[in-house]
Parts: C-alpha cells; sequence; structure tokens
C-alpha cells in the first residue's frame, strides 16, 4: 500500500508544489481593489450651462450685467440682504474677465446666474404671518433651472432684469416709492415701506384677483393688473377674548372664492354666545332664543341635529365652563346679511354682507369678531359672477358656484398706493412696531446704489 507520505509527494508533484506546501491551507484568490466612483453633485447652475454647451449668458450682453448690479443693489428692499455684496463679487469677477481669461469670463457668468437665481428665489418666500388656505395660492419657489432659462428666453435680458422683481400691482409701486424714500436725507420713509413691501410680497396665479388691506379697512377687486373696484370693510377688533385667549384680530391669509351662499345662517362665535347670549338665556329662559331666531345645533356640519335648548345648562355656559353651539337662522337681519363669501383658510374667517351699514361710516373700522363685512356685497358678488347677484329665494340658504375660482389676499399695508400717490396708514394692531424686517433695509439699498 502505498503510505500518506507517498501520496502527498505525488500530489505536490502533480500540483507543482512540494509535500510541505501541500499541508498548508489553500490561499484565497485576491480581490482586485476598485478606485472608487466620485459622483459629482451638479447644481442648477450646473445643468444650465451644460444644456448650453458652456455658451455665456451674460458677458457678452453689457447692459443685463448693468441692470444685474442694479438689481442686487437693490434688492435689500425686497428682503434681500445679500444683494449689495453679490454686486461688489460681480463687478470684481466681470473687471477679472475682462482680461481675457476664458475660465474667468465663465466664473463670472455663472456667478451671476447664481446671484439672479438666490434673489428670485428670496421673493417666492411665504410672507412672515399669513396663512395659506389653497394650494392654487400656495408660495411655489421656481427651480434654478427654470429662473434660468426664462432670463435666457427673455427678448432683452436686460430688460427682464428691470421686471423680473414686480410680482404684482401693489409691490412694485411700494418699491419704487420705497427706493426713492431711500435717497431722502436719513431714509425718508423708506423702511416703513419696505416692512411693508415683506407683507405684499405675492404673485396672483390669475389675472383676477382680491386684496383686503386689514389696517385701511379696504378692498379692491383686481382685473389684468388694474383695480377696477373697491370698497370699505369692517375689520377684527384689535382686542384678544380674556376668557379663551383667542384674538379678534383679521388675521393675513390667502386662500380662493368658489362659491357664494345666499340666505347664510350665522355661526354665532363662542365668545359671544359666552359673554352675551348665555347670560340672558340662563336668566330669561330658553324662548330668549326665539326672538333672534337661533338654534343650538350638535356642529356646524351641513345637515347638523337641532338641539333642545331646555337641555343646555346656560349658567355653565356663561361661565365658560360648557359650550353651546348657536346658529341664527337665515334673515336679512341676522350679522350675515344676505350674503356670505367662503374660502378655505383654517381659521374660519370669511367675507360677508351685514345690515349695520352705519359701520362703514367710521374711520376706524376694526369693530368685527375677526371676520369681514362688506359695504356692498351685492356689487361684489355680481364682480365675482360676471353677473348681477341676486338671491333666488329668501327663505333658504342657497350655494351658487363661482364660474372660476378667484384668489383672495388678506394683508396689512400701512403704506399702500392711492392714486399714484402713497397713503400711509395707522398702525392699528401694532404689527409695525413689532416687525422684525431690518429697518435700514431700503435705506442700504439706495445708499448703494446712488
Amino acid at each position: 500500500m502505498i503510505s500518506q507520505t507517498c501520496r502527498l509527494v505525488l500530489l505536490a508533484a502533480l500540483l507543482g508544489s512540494s509535500p510541505a506546501d501541500a499541508k498548508k491551507k489553500p490561499q484565497p484568490v485576491p480581490v482586485p481593489v476598485v478606485a472608487p466612483v466620485v459622483v459629482r453633485n451638479f447644481t442648477p447652475v450646473d445643468r444650465f450651462y451644460s444644456a448650453r454647451k458652456d455658451a455665456l449668458l451674460w458677458m457678452s450682453d453689457r447692459e443685463a450685467q448693468t441692470a444685474l448690479i442694479q438689481l442686487m443693489r437693490d434688492a435689500p428692499v425686497d428682503g434681500f440682504t445679500r444683494g449689495p455684496e453679490l454686486a461688489t463679487q460681480i463687478e470684481a469677477a466681470i473687471a477679472t474677465a475682462q482680461l481675457g481669461s476664458s475660465a474667468a469670463a465663465a466664473s463670472a457668468d455663472r456667478l451671476m446666474s447664481q446671484s439672479l437665481i438666490d434673489y428670485v428665489q428670496s421673493l417666492y418666500t411665504p410672507i412672515s404671518g399669513m396663512t395659506y388656505g389653497d394650494n392654487w395660492v400656495r408660495v411655489k419657489v421656481p427651480t434654478g433651472e427654470s429662473i434660468l432659462a426664462t432670463a435666457a428666453r427673455a427678448p432683452s435680458l436686460a430688460a427682464h432684469m428691470n421686471e423680473v422683481w414686480n410680482l404684482n400691482p401693489v409691490y412694485a409701486q411700494l418699491r419704487k416709492a420705497a427706493l426713492d424714500e431711500a435717497k431722502l436725507p436719513n431714509g425718508g420713509q423708506s423702511a416703513r415701506l419696505a416692512i411693508n413691501l415683506s407683507r405684499a410680497r405675492f404673485k396672483p396665479p390669475s389675472s383676477k384677483f382680491v386684496l383686503v388691506d386689514i389696517a385701511s379697512a379696504r378692498l379692491w377687486m383686481y382685473e389684468n393688473g388694474v383695480p377696477v373696484d373697491s370698497m370699505k370693510v369692517v375689520v377684527g377688533k384689535n382686542e384678544v377674548d380674556p376668557k379663551s385667549g383667542a384674538s379678534l384680530r383679521t388675521p393675513m391669509l390667502a386662500g380662493v372664492m368658489y362659491y357664494t351662499i345666499y340666505n347664510p345662517y350665522w355661526h354665532v362665535p363662542d365668545h359671544l354666545v359666552r359673554l352675551n347670549i348665555a347670560p340672558a338665556v340662563a336668566k330669561l329662559g330658553p324662548n330668549a332664543l326665539k326672538g333672534n331666531k337661533y338654534e343650538v345645533v350638535d356642529s356646524w356640519s351641513a345637515n347638523p341635529v337641532i338641539v333642545d335648548p331646555a337641555t343646555i345648562d346656560w349658567k355653565a355656559v356663561a361661565a365658560g365652563t360648557a359650550h353651546a353651539l348657536l346658529r341664527q337662522k337665515p334673515t336679512g337681519a341676522n350679522s350675515m346679511g344676505k350674503m356670505k363669501f367662503p374660502f378655505e383658510n383654517g381659521l374660519g374667517i370669511y367675507l360677508h354682507d351685514t345690515p349695520h351699514k352705519e359701520y362703514f361710516k367710521e374711520s376706524v373700522r376694526t369693530l368685527s369678531n375677526g371676520c369681514i363685512r362688506l359695504e356692498r356685497a351685492a356689487d361684489f358678488g355680481s364682480w365675482m359672477m360676471g353677473r348681477p347677484a341676486t338671491p333666488e329665494s329668501t327663505s333658504a340658504e342657497l350655494t351658487v358656484p363661482f364660474p372660476q375660482g378667484v384668489p383672495i389676499y388678506v394683508t396689512y399695508l400701512t403704506a399702500l398706493p392711492d392714486t399714484g400717490k402713497i397713503a400711509y396708514n395707522k398702525d392699528v394692531y401694532g404689527w409695525d412696531a413689532r416687525s422684525t424686517i431690518p429697518a435700514q433695509a431700503a435705506m442700504q439699498a439706495a445708499g448703494a446704489g446712488s
């Protein structure tokens, strides 16, 4: 028989190794080392120039360069405080490129493109303190590629720079006034105008929209960039409900109106039920509700269950330890008047008619519980519908849709355009005093550009 040693010798001979090697464990096959793949994170500017085969946008257009530099110098009034610094960097980059380096020219061109992206995107940021109730008016920040593509397609790049900030007609007039005022000694009213610009920075998605200004208690109807009608409104009191802590001030809102309601119910605010109605019912009994056509309901739904008022502990409601939902039946005498104009905002605020026309004689019209009362509700409804607004019934609620949704912006302007000038209003809610907008922003812009 062949010994174990002989077997190893024969195996080693066949494999080309020694018997000692045959006793060793097989060695692992080495894995080749692969160099890591570096993935570059392309920016919108990179993608824009790549699509153009690196063709430059700015360097052959001196007029566009000048317009962009001025735009950056003025940009602090738009809330873009980096503008003047970028203007200085752009000027230096252009000067370097003029020495003849193609790499310097490409770098300067990209700097200008990135500056434009940063500025435009800053314009499309939500207004501080404004509630957006509909996706159609919700702020949409444009992409960097779309900003540059729009600029590249413009018949005149310089002209585009001179209008890229023009979000709406109110903003345009306030901005011009702010820059003019900033050139005056001590900046004139530029700081106040800059605060108001921050509340007018919205881009309507349609040519027809409604603007409500809380500070002046007025409403404007805009079509194709011009106001076609205006009226007085009543807005919320400058008060806070001491029991619940709820504010009665009308908030800043953006939404869309799709329909009107003729002969609306009035859903009585909780604090009015507690302070005014519940004490009277507790004293006089449930029949006290009948005279004003109030009824108790189990919810604010379209078809609520009517609740027997005798089952309510009205003393507890008056004390704030219990709640009762009250609505007033459709009549021309209820607080809604004959028409109501709801829009989604999550806060229960809407526009409506009122039987109390005497309120519109007041110079300060902070008199409501938060909703907005219209001086001429029928005229407003006719404009919204494109035909005379007349109720088809006088006894029941009736919902009538508009031909199209109409954006509405409820904002707070203590400075606003009025027949070619700027009218300054009282800061009725004190919001200017609490603003976080830098007071020197507009002055900085004009100082850099003068």
